[in-house]
């Protein structure tokens, strides 16, 4: 296996995990776990105002059903780091840990690094965005 092809699956597996975890954040907890009103309610207790909970839900929905497929990768991960910063920002009070009561800051703070890398890297050969047609934006493939 060439490097580049090595780099490729890095790629895919990166963009796809990233694209998992949104997808079961936005989707599997906040719609199925908690309820979007459920989220709202959360959002506001903390002092958002709940209509932003709706466009997180979106945001992480879309986002890693996006990511997943390889198109607007590069769109897709910049769009998501004001839902990743803002979780950070959430869980800091709570220490670093992740095991903490509430939740620490490391894992929201390591999923924005991997989505900084992500946008920097773009999609990779692996991805539904690179089988478009080249006439489309080059944000659309990428």
């Amino acid at each position: 296996m060439s490097d580049t092809q090595k780099s490729d699956l890095a790629l895919l597996l990166l963009r796809v995990s990233l694209g998992v975890m949104a997808l079961a954040h936005g989707f599997l907890l906040k719609v199925l776990t908690f309820t979007p009103a459920g989220t709202a309610q959360f959002f506001e207790s903390v002092g958002y105002p709940a209509f932003v909970a709706y466009l997180v839900i979106l945001g992480e929905t879309l986002g890693g059903l996006a990511l997943i497929a390889g198109v607007f990768t590069r769109l897709t991960a910049v769009l998501l780091l004001p839902i990743l910063i803002g979780a950070t920002l959430m869980h800091v009070g709570n220490g670093w840990m992740f095991s903490k009561p509430n939740g620490g800051w490391e894992f929201p703070a390591f999923w924005t690094v991997a989505l900084v890398v992500q946008a920097l890297l773009g999609p990779g050969a692996y991805s539904i965005g690179r089988l478009l047609p080249t006439s489309l934006p080059s944000f659309v493939r990428a």
